[in-house]
């Protein structure tokens, strides 16, 4: 019996599904979306994303691939954040499968995960990296019955609408502007950059312009600016009933200034026809904090973890991460999923 590991091909997407399908895997399994997230090319990323263990000609492993280059003080690491990862049950290849992708970056990384998943990461060299918050406000409660007149969401939209903000739009000057690709280089000046020890993970326009061609979760980025000068950014997904902040940065670490971004993108937000609330996260501090003060609340923790491959491919202190950093900015269960 020959046993191999390799790049997954558009072909291997039938036995894919069943493998999900068997190993109860929730998610989206249309061809298009797999396509896209798997096999699309990437200018940011020339090398594969999906892989598979094979004994023969049957698959019964596979893991794809989120590939990050994390920042702080000098030093660019690359990272790989590992999804979809599946198995055989009984059959130990998906530990095969991912010490074997841990040799294509310096380090990989975890944000949250299933019970098993967090309780085999121990045991593959992953260690606790910080913690990632949840946070959601409310937008239109009324809209949470849109999923169906289930007595179990009446409570749901009722805790929305107690919970429901009344901060002020953003203050003048603050203004956004949604930009199309070919605008994507105005907002390189303001991506994100390490800032006292602070971790971050890089942008780049290939990356946007690869999100923004995603076939099942519209998603746009916005320029946010103050006095007719870009000063941030921020990019919105929107998904059954949410939108969802899923990145965001501005040239600043004064709060009023993380205010006035925040409150660009939940006025942005309103506009979505079906958004009954607004999502984000948030591992750094500051970020937390000025959420907290636009009216969001914390729904849940989750924890971060690294396997350094090399020494240094740890960072010291705080690692923020974004949606972006791992495939919630794109997860859509095709039903409404709130968190409030």
């Amino acid at each position: 019996m020959r046993t191999a590991i390799r790049a997954s091909t558009p072909a291997d997407a039938p036995a894919l599904v069943a493998l999900f399908t068997e190993r109860r895997m929730l998610g989206n399994f249309d061809s298009e979306y797999l396509n896209w997230k798997y096999w699309q090319p990437r200018s940011d990323w020339p090398r594969s994303r999906s892989f598979v263990l094979a004994q023969d000609s049957e698959l019964i492993a596979h893991a794809a691939v989120i590939p990050v280059v994390c920042a702080w003080e000098s030093r660019r690491v690359t990272m790989l954040h590992t999804i979809d990862w599946v198995a055989r049950e009984g059959s130990g290849a998906g530990i095969v499968l991912m010490k074997h992708i841990s040799h294509m970056a310096e380090a990989l990384f975890g944000i949250g995960g299933g019970v098993e998943t967090r309780s085999l990461l121990p045991h593959l060299g992953f260690r606790p990296a910080g913690v990632v918050t949840g946070f959601a406000r409310p937008l239109f409660p009324l809209r949470i019955l849109r999923g169906g007149a289930s007595w179990k969401l009446v409570p749901r939209m009722a805790r929305a609408i107690r919970r429901r903000s009344t901060s002020a739009a953003p203050p003048r000057p603050w203004r956004t502007r949604a930009l199309a690709a070919d605008e994507f280089a105005e907002i390189i000046p303001v991506l994100p950059r390490s800032i006292d020890g602070l971790a971050v993970t890089v942008r780049s326009t290939d990356l946007f312009e690869y999100l923004l061609s995603c076939p099942t979760v519209p998603m746009r980025v916005y320029a946010v600016e103050n006095a007719e000068r870009v000063r941030g950014y921020f990019l919105l997904s929107s998904a059954a009933g949410q939108v969802r902040i899923a990145d965001c940065w501005i040239d600043s670490q004064e709060p009023a200034d993380w205010r006035a971004l925040i409150l660009c993108a939940v006025a942005e937000a309103q506009h979505d026809p079906q958004a009954a609330e607004i999502v984000a996260w948030a591992s750094d501090p500051l970020l937390a904090r000025e959420l907290r003060s636009c009216g969001f609340y914390a729904r849940f923790e989750s924890p971060i973890h690294l396997r350094p491959s090399v020494a240094y491919a740890m960072p010291p202190g705080t690692l923020r991460v974004q949606m972006l950093d791992n495939d919630a900015v794109f997860l859509c269960m095709s039903r409404s999923e709130y968190w409030g």
